[in-house]
């Protein structure tokens, strides 16, 4: 899935393909040949969102996408914050998707401010938890592969790099079925009013042993997107993952060592109301 032929720079984690546009007039029938000479028409990067710059785009994002749902939002701080990771996924230079993974620690996660007992429960049952915040996708990429990407990569730091095993998203109500169908969440807490966004929110939770096994199935293979309504097919291939981890613990090893040194109980994870 990696891109032949796209400059990866210093601060870039992997580049990708677009998926291939289905053509009118080609009935879904299309050879493996032209699929891979419209995806090289257009390729993105996912990348670690450390200057001022890069976090400023991404706010301009997540600020769009959400007053366009109508949700109240914040600006992403200027600075990275400890226990936080903010990727972005880049056409050229333009920010076009993002997400944050937030580490469970000693400030505890965003999602335990409206569902405290439920992140209390995973932990006393021996869960290291994380969350996936900040979710925001260009509304004219409506790209199945960005998304996809912009999860593997945080699904990575969050499982590979740093040891957690349970993912918890916030969504909203009507989003749930598309989060459970997609990635294989299920739904631990009903509906609460999240007033960060001025919204209600489901508590949604995805063990990680989930995504390695559907991973494992369809990684790196596009073809059964066609029959397969997640977006696992468009998700790397387990011998990808390799060099993607390998470039994110080059890149954080500082950070990673800071995290299982400063917080050796940490266990949690959890994705916006946006989502």
């Amino acid at each position: 899935m990696e891109a032949k032929g796209l400059a990866v720079s210093e601060d870039t984690i992997i580049g990708a393909a677009f998926e291939p546009e289905r053509r009118k007039g080609s009935g879904g029938q299309r050879s493996q040949s032209q699929d891979q000479a419209d995806a090289s028409e257009r390729l993105f990067k996912i990348r670690a969102a450390r200057t001022p710059g890069q976090r400023r785009s991404a706010s301009t994002l997540i600020n769009l996408r959400y007053a366009w749902r109508g949700y109240a939002t914040k600006p992403l701080p200027q600075d990275a914050s400890p226990g936080r990771i903010t990727l972005v996924a880049a056409e050229q230079d333009e920010t076009i998707g993002t997400m944050t993974v937030g580490f469970d620690g000693k400030d505890g996660l965003m999602v335990e401010e409206l569902f405290p007992s439920e992140v209390h429960s995973l932990r006393a049952g021996g869960h290291r938890v994380c969350e996936f915040t900040k979710l925001a996708i260009d509304g004219a990429s409506q790209s199945k592969r960005v998304l996809a990407t912009l999860f593997h990569v945080a699904y990575l730091y969050a499982y590979r790099v740093m040891g957690y095993d349970c993912l918890l998203i916030e969504v909203n109500p009507r989003h749930v079925n598309y989060y459970s169908r997609i990635l294989g969440f299920t739904v631990l807490a009903s509906s609460r009013m999240n007033l960060r966004v001025n919204a209600p929110a489901v508590l949604m939770c995805l063990d990680f042993a989930h995504t390695e096994e559907q991973i494992a199935r369809f990684g790196g293979q596009p073809q059964f997107s066609a029959t397969e309504r997640s977006l696992y097919p468009y998700s790397f291939s387990p011998e990808e993952e390799a060099g993607i981890v390998a470039r994110i613990r080059r890149g954080d090893r500082g950070m990673a060592q800071a995290h299982y040194t400063a917080w050796p109980a940490a266990e949690g994870a959890a994705m916006h109301a946006s989502m």
